[in-house]
């Protein structure tokens, strides 16, 4: 070979490769904000034949990723989706609870400690006046706007629960097309590297794969001596070795306080996340779906245990004082929540008065009961039927019922000295005879229909309870305050309420421990929000860092760029003058 054969040799491959590497920085360039994109190098090397050096050669397009910080920011990526996931979640949960107040009065915020308040205020008003039907009917408004932002919470919470369930669904399709792509691109980069074509921008793609999988669920991860990437849960479960292993889950379809994942149980509320049968719910300790299953069965719930602690509380105490008194007119039919059948025995003291009395409270007949002489709730519905004016039994639904026989009679009760079963709670209460407020729970508190609808009155009255009593005295007595201003004690004392939902046991007022429920949601809404900033500081971080080792700086690369069109022109200035040179050395030889 001529030394101009050469020459020319080395000048086209060096305009070869300077072309191929044009088309990689501006590929750069153009890529720069894409995401997951890494710098592309065209590697280059000596052409050398029979020990002559005869140009470049472009040997292949690769990127430098550091593997470690790759590692980091996948972590990073797993704690971010967790803590984006507990962030927004708590923020709509402690949107539920309402606002709260920002003045001295408690009454002008919208949380349930304000609206407990509230009630409490129109008490107070009808304590002054308890005959007062219209300030009854703000009493029993301001009940009804208790228990149904108690109701209406308790539904939020668990349409939480639910939106949580639906979520993890969603999330392990979008796993499932993760664990494809990794697995469709390890096959890809197989074949173009046995082909001998590049894989940087598949390599890219894969990576940007890891990082979404990362942020749905924690991974490890490896790349074996094949090029394969393989992805295993933290437990060591495979995901993607040969081909992917899809996950199953199915959402439930509907949710209730009582709706449960437990492991392994096939009676569970909820379905266990399985991959290959093997259930790996409790392999996935961070991401998205992590966070969602946290969620789902622990913080919600306890929120909800909190709302029922609430709940039954204010029901126990509430009704422990109706049942003590009596609506004016007095009921027609009195009929019991508790459950209990003619069998069922009676543990029971004191004295018991249950009386008859005209629409306008006077007596037309009466008998005071001493519980200890009956044995069984069927000797009690016999005493009962034994007053004249009153029939008693109990209904299909196993509940106590006493009626008034006589037409415009009512019935009315004072609970005297009784006490009966394990609490000591006094005859009504105990049967349930005149609750205010029926249901068991948050979910399904309500202030009794008939008193919500109008048509039956407060139980503000008495029945009198002097030693004996006279037929047509009046015995029913609407303008004593005594049933109103327990009430508001009973709102306003000390009560003791249980540990519920990381709550501590506490004594204190409805609205101290409404308070308290507000402030633990909120207090956890605030770490989740700090939580979600350190979090994305973090994940932040080592996207930048990884952007800086592996990612595009357009001004060097720019600065690159004009290096290398420099070097394609001066190549075509030493092709154009070999050519020449060609040119003339072909004139002399035909000239000689």
């Amino acid at each position: 070979m001529s030394s101009l054969d050469i020459a020319r040799s080395i000048a086209f491959s060096g305009l070869s490769a300077t072309q191929v590497q044009i088309s990689i920085a501006s590929a750069n360039i153009s890529n720069a904000d894409t995401k997951g994109y890494t710098e592309k190098t065209a590697n280059q090397s000596s052409s050398v034949t029979a020990g002559v050096g005869t140009g470049v050669t472009i040997t292949g397009i690769t990127s430098t990723v550091d593997k470690l910080l790759l590692k980091s920011l996948v972590g990073a990526d797993s704690d971010l989706g967790a803590a984006d996931t507990n962030n927004n979640y708590l923020t709509e949960l402690q949107q539920l609870y309402g606002s709260t107040s920002s003045s001295d009065s408690s009454t002008t915020g919208t949380s349930l400690a304000n609206t407990i308040a509230a009630f409490e205020s129109a008490l107070s008003s009808l304590a002054s006046t308890p005959s007062s039907a219209s300030l009854q009917a703000n009493a029993v408004s301001a009940l009804n706007a208790v228990t149904a932002q108690l109701q209406q919470t308790s539904s939020g919470i668990q349409k939480l629960r639910a939106d949580a369930d639906q979520d993890i669904a969603s999330s392990v399709s979008d796993i499932n097309t993760d664990l494809q792509q990794i697995s469709d691109l390890n096959k890809q980069i197989k074949q173009e590297a046995a082909a001998g074509q590049p894989t940087a921008d598949l390599e890219d793609q894969r990576n940007s794969a890891l990082q979404d999988l990362a942020s749905q669920m924690n991974v490890s991860y490896f790349t074996n001596s094949s090029g394969d990437l393989q992805v295993y849960t933290g437990s060591g479960q495979a995901l993607v070795d040969s081909t992917a292993h899809p996950l199953s889950y199915t959402a439930a379809s509907s949710v209730t306080a009582s709706t449960t994942y437990v492991a392994g149980s096939a009676t569970s509320g909820f379905s266990g996340i399985t991959v290959n049968g093997v259930d790996i719910t409790s392999q996935i300790s961070s991401g998205k779906v992590s966070a969602l299953i946290t969620l789902r069965d622990q913080t919600l719930p306890a929120a909800q245990s909190q709302l029922d602690e609430l709940a039954q509380q204010l029901t126990a105490s509430v009704n422990a004082v109706s049942n003590q008194g009596t609506s004016l007119p007095p009921p027609s039919s009195l009929t019991g929540t508790a459950t209990v059948s003619s069998s069922t025995a009676l543990s029971a003291t004191g004295t018991v008065r249950i009386a008859v009395a005209d629409k306008s409270g006077n007596l037309v007949s009466y008998k005071d009961l001493d519980l200890s002489s009956y044995a069984t709730v069927g000797d009690l519905v016999t005493a009962i039927n034994g007053i004249s004016g009153l029939s008693a039994s109990v209904d299909a639904n196993g509940h106590l019922s006493i009626s008034a026989t006589g037409s415009g009679n009512g019935v009315a009760i004072n609970e005297m000295t009784s006490s009966v079963g394990s609490s000591g709670e006094g005859f009504s209460d105990y049967f349930g005879l005149n609750d205010l407020i029926t249901g068991t729970n948050a979910s399904n508190i309500a202030v009794r229909s008939d008193i919500l609808s109008g048509t039956a009155t407060l139980p503000t009255a008495t029945l009198d309870a002097s030693s004996t009593l006279t037929v047509g005295n009046s015995v029913l007595s609407s303008g004593s305050a005594t049933v109103v201003n327990a009430l508001s004690s009973a709102l306003t004392g000390s009560t003791n309420f249980g540990m519920a939902g990381g709550l501590g046991a506490t004594t204190g007022s409805f609205t101290d421990y409404a308070a308290a429920i507000v402030a633990n949601v909120a207090g956890k809404a605030s770490q989740a929000s700090a939580t979600y900033t350190a979090k994305q500081t973090a994940q932040s971080t080592y996207a930048s860092s990884l952007s800086s080792q592996s990612g595009v700086n357009i001004d060097q690369e720019s600065a690159n760029l004009s290096a290398l069109q420099n070097k394609y022109a001066a190549a075509s200035q030493i092709i154009t003058a070999i050519n020449a040179m060609f040119s003339a050395l072909m004139t002399a030889m035909s000239a000689s």
